[in-house]
């Protein structure tokens, strides 16, 4: 799978999976799938910060943000850098941020009853009908 400049046009349809990247997505995705961790990225989305800021923004104890940061370092989702005594936290990259942004933009239009449709599907079923 490669990897588009930021100004580079994104492909019409999804790139094949082979089975070993299927399965680190499927792991990251799986990550996301915890409410506490979505809680973490979503203030990380706003600022760097540190687990001190996070935990009290989360309503967790440390120790949980701590274990959940180590989780989420070593799936590649945040950064951490140390600032004198502490460690300061942060998305690894705009792609998590657009990761994050794309779950909240699917599930408002899922509350609202939107959906944008693929240009394939949508060019399909012009012709289809």
């Amino acid at each position: 799978m490669g990897h588009k400049d930021a100004g580079e046009a994104q492909p019409a349809h999804a790139a094949r999976l082979d089975a070993a990247s299927a399965a680190k997505i499927a792991t990251t995705l799986q990550a996301l799938a915890t409410p506490s961790r979505l809680m973490i990225l979503t203030r990380l989305r706003e600022a760097p910060c540190t687990v001190t800021d996070l935990a009290e923004s989360a309503g967790m104890e440390l120790s949980a943000v701590s274990h959940q940061l180590r989780l989420l370092r070593n799936l590649g989702l945040v950064t951490g850098t140390r600032s004198c005594k502490n460690i300061v936290y942060a998305l690894y990259d705009n792609h998590v941020a657009a990761l994050l942004d794309q779950a909240v933009y699917h599930i408002e239009h899922l509350r609202l009853g939107i959906a944008d449709i693929p240009a394939d599907a949508a060019v399909a079923a012009t012709a289809a009908g």
